[in-house]
């Protein structure tokens, strides 16, 4: 990752945020908990950063009958993740919920703190990411998530190990298994054993894997990526590491719908309303949306199919991206006006085509889908 990993950042805010609750309630004052509001409404846009992030707007917990459960269940939860950090042990948030319901089977006092189920303490959890304005990760609390599957006959990966070693990876020998980095905030450094012309970030893993068993990453000097749908924040910090550290242009192949330009490539691109404060090392600002292009469905005689109107899905991502339009900051600035163009014309038209329907334009080649990506990279022809 990154963002530098400060070892005592977390223990002393929360030694400082303990301090004041305490000094307020011996005051005889009610003390009132802020976190950063993680919404659209507080996402700001800068496209010389090129990713959300977030305004001035906080939410305030104020102690009082209907909140008491949940400002008391903030600091049990903070005291079981500084634990774990003291002792430099990590947890998944599963795994979090499960020490809590230990910690409170063992201590009946703490019985009026426990939880009903693992959505009422991971609720919690980010809170207190928002409170403390940190990354889950510097809670020592990592997403049972990896980096994309990455293939590559020229990427060269060394890894800076906890205990001081470094572990090399040189992905052309890796045969058929792809590599794929953990969401940890591990040291990687990137190298090239020649020069990586682009990274390409395909959607469905599925097809990333058919493009490397037909030769794609052996015909170019490239990084190919498998995102598998949404990216998980692994998969954005991992190309946010490309893009940082070699320099190399990021493109984007993708289904040609509402869902994958709100939900799948503007996350990627800028990150989420929902992770406002973690954006900045989950994003990748420089990726190009290489397709499906509206124009490539006319040019290459691609199946497209209309949007079902009784799928809530697909309905609801339309609605969404109409919402998008007219209040979302990425896409309201000037410089995304393309995207912006994408998603109106899907609004208009209301059809969608995926990826694959480049398998479709000559089923005699299995090449033909790379051809096409190769011959619209050299043209430009992105977003």
């Amino acid at each position: 990752m990154a963002k530098a990993f400060v070892e005592d950042r977390i223990p002393n805010l929360s030694r400082e945020l303990c301090d004041r609750l305490l000094s307020d309630l011996e005051k005889a004052k009610r003390p009132v908990l802020y976190a950063t509001k993680c919404s659209l409404d507080n996402a700001l846009y800068n496209p010389k950063v090129g990713y959300l992030t977030p305004g001035k707007k906080k939410v305030a917990t104020e102690l009082n009958v209907s909140s008491v459960k949940k400002m008391s269940r903030t600091i049990f939860m903070l005291e079981v993740i500084l634990r774990n950090i003291d002792s430099g042990a990590v947890n998944t948030k599963r795994e979090l919920y499960y020490i809590a319901k230990g910690d409170i089977k063992h201590n009946p006092r703490l019985k009026p703190l426990d939880f009903a189920d693992q959505g009422e303490s991971d609720e919690i959890i980010d809170f207190i990411c928002e409170m403390l304005e940190c990354y889950r990760e510097e809670l020592n609390c990592f997403a049972n998530d990896r980096g994309g599957q990455t293939y590559s006959q020229q990427l060269v990966v060394t890894e800076t190990l906890t205990d001081g070693g470094k572990a090399v990876i040189d992905l052309s020998k890796l045969g058929t298994s792809p590599f794929q980095p953990k969401n940890r905030p591990q040291s990687l450094k990137l190298s090239a054993r020649k020069p990586i012309d682009f990274c390409l970030i395909v959607e469905s893993e599925g097809t990333a894997n058919t493009l490397v068993a037909n030769g794609f990453t052996k015909r170019h000097n490239c990084i190919l990526l498998g995102a598998q749908g949404v990216p998980s924040n692994a998969v954005r910090g991992w190309c946010k590491l490309i893009q940082d550290q070699l320099k190399v242009p990021l493109y984007f192949f993708g289904d040609l719908d509402a869902y994958t330009m709100q939900n799948i490539f503007r996350t990627l691109k800028a990150g989420s309303a929902a992770s406002l404060i973690r954006n900045s090392d989950f994003s990748a600002p420089d990726v190009k949306f290489l397709g499906v292009l509206p124009e490539d469905i006319k040019k290459y005689e691609l199946n497209d199919y209309p949007v079902k109107e009784n799928d809530a899905q697909e309905v609801r991502a339309l609605k969404k991206a109409a919402d998008a339009l007219k209040n979302d900051p990425f896409f309201q600035d000037k410089r995304n006006k393309g995207l912006a163009q994408i998603l109106k014309w899907l609004l208009e038209n209301k059809r969608r085509c995926e990826q694959q329907a480049y398998f479709s334009v000559d089923p005699k080649d299995p090449t033909m889908p790379e051809k096409i990506i190769i011959e619209k990279i050299k043209r430009g022809n992105f977003v």
